[in-house]
């Protein structure tokens, strides 16, 4: 029987399938004609460490040249909370927000940026990109 040592320590750590993606939904962008920005920001995207878990917290912007689509932002906010409990990575979860959101929207380009809270002295700044034209 394999025994997870962090469960033992009462500590609730989700794998990515408890990342909400249901919940996020594009409405449509009535403009398109017109190259429109959006920039998301956030001081409170959390997350756990998927080895100790022990809470990762960042200021979150999310920018995207639309073409489309909007991502409505209540369910934004449902989808960023989803995180709360699951372990992984710093870079892997700006990774996992622009690939969850350019399968959504398909937008021009995006770009998600997430500025980490320092520990043991250290910042992580981790960024991660889209750009429709180069398929990156």
């Amino acid at each position: 029987m394999d025994i997870n040592k962090y469960t033992l320590r009462g500590l609730n750590i989700q794998k990515d399938e408890a990342i909400n993606t249901a919940v996020i939904e594009a409405t449509p962008f009535d403009y398109s004609s017109s190259a429109g920005n959006v920039v998301y920001e956030t001081e409170e995207f959390t997350f756990v460490c998927p080895w100790t878990g022990l809470p990762d917290f960042a200021g979150l912007v999310i920018r995207y040249t639309l073409d489309r689509s909007l991502v409505e932002l209540k369910f934004l906010k449902y989808y960023l909370t989803s995180y709360r409990n699951v372990g992984i990575l710093q870079k892997h979860s700006v990774n996992r927000i622009l690939h969850d959101l350019v399968q959504l929207l398909k937008p021009v380009s995006m770009v998600v940026q997430a500025d980490y809270k320092a520990r043991g002295g250290l910042r992580t700044r981790a960024v991660a990109k889209y750009d429709r034209e180069s398929n990156t």
